[in-house]
């Protein structure tokens, strides 16, 4: 008996000082994957009237968790451009199987065709969320090339009823862009409802029939806005179609809970993207023809942090994809039914 314990306690000091090696050298990598420098750096010049004013450093837009998704399939609608892009990306350095989705089918194609030259597996489909069969597709082409589905961004989204490269001319365009609800068009509100509702509840459809099929979970993370939490002046049919974002999420969660299924959302502020950028133009050119309302619509514009940043700078796509990646990944495992608030803070007060 003595020698048989002291046989397992030689095997238990082995085995715990391979753990200690192996723990040491999973700290090593955190360590090498961790951003690098201070979470703040001081306003310069120096505010007066606010000493010790700090600016937030945001995440690295090269930053990325090897190996964090590897064998995983994921879905990314509107990856052409802006957050879809950075998420697709960022997915497939993070060893996923990415299906882009979008609209704009030649930037789309380039983009897929980019990760795949950098080493990483993905595939495109391009297409419209808002019709069915488009979303049935992307499903099908996850399971044909990868052999299921695992996770999804329902990220693709519009704010008016230009097509995503239009040239911007307020003055020929002003029913199917942003107005007053009284001004508003049939054409603003019918796509902006068509692809931000229809292709999301099309999209959700598809991906969580697939889910439930497999038997194996999964997670989706739909993208809305604090236009979903809160109203806007002048984006009647975006806020709607936001709100029923929020609800869908909700709802979905409630459905697919008991198959190991999680749905979240975020809701961003401002968001540097090219969407935005086509929305501040249509705003300026919009100004140009003398038009003014009561201000009311802007009375508060700005987060806590875009206010308290020295260049009053929005969120990044790559602060917005951060958190879609952690609420896709198994670190999010107890969150369902939930928003995250990407906002900077703009809906705290």
């Amino acid at each position: 008996m003595v020698e048989r314990r002291e046989i397992l306690k030689g095997i238990g000091i082995a085995a715990a000082a391979a753990a200690t090696v192996s723990s040491a050298t999973d700290d090593a990598k955190a360590q090498a994957l961790a951003p690098t420098g201070p979470m703040a750096t001081p306003w310069n010049p120096a505010d007066p009237q606010i000493p010790g004013r700090m600016n937030v450093e945001p995440v690295p837009d090269d930053y990325f968790i090897p190996g964090r998704f590897s064998g995983k399939t994921i879905i990314v609608t509107g990856s052409a451009r802006g957050m879809g892009e950075v998420a697709a990306r960022r997915l497939a350095k993070e060893g996923a199987n990415v299906v882009g989705v979008d609209i704009l089918e030649d930037l789309g194609a380039s983009v897929i065709d980019d990760i795949k030259a950098q080493g990483g597996s993905a595939t495109f489909l391009g297409g419209d969320i808002a019709e069915n069969a488009v979303c049935e597709e992307m499903v099908r082409l996850a399971v044909s090339a990868y052999g299921g589905l695992d996770g999804a961004i329902n990220n693709a989204g519009v704010m008016d009823a230009l097509f995503p490269d239009e040239p911007i001319d307020y003055v020929n365009q002003k029913d199917r862009v942003m107005a007053r609800i009284d001004e508003a068009g049939d054409a603003y509100w019918d796509r902006v409802v068509r692809v931000n509702v229809y292709g999301t509840f099309y999209s959700l459809r598809h991906e969580i029939r697939q889910m439930i099929a497999q038997n194996r979970g999964g997670a989706i993370v739909n993208v809305a806005s604090v236009a979903g939490i809160r109203g806007f002046g002048g984006t009647a049919p975006y806020v709607a179609s936001k709100h029923a974002v929020q609800g869908l999420t909700k709802t979905a969660a409630i459905d697919c809970a008991a198959y190991g299924i999680r749905v979240n959302s975020v809701g961003m502020g401002t968001t540097l993207t090219p969407m935005f950028e086509r929305a501040y133009e249509i705003i300026g050119q919009r100004r140009e023809t003398g038009f003014a309302d009561t201000g009311i619509g802007l009375y508060k514009s700005m987060s806590l942090l875009q206010f308290s940043d020295q260049q009053k700078r929005g969120s990044t796509a790559a602060e917005q994809v951060a958190i879609m990646l952690f609420l896709l990944s198994q670190e999010a495992s107890n969150i369902t039914g939930s928003t995250y608030n990407t906002d900077g803070g703009f809906t705290v007060f």
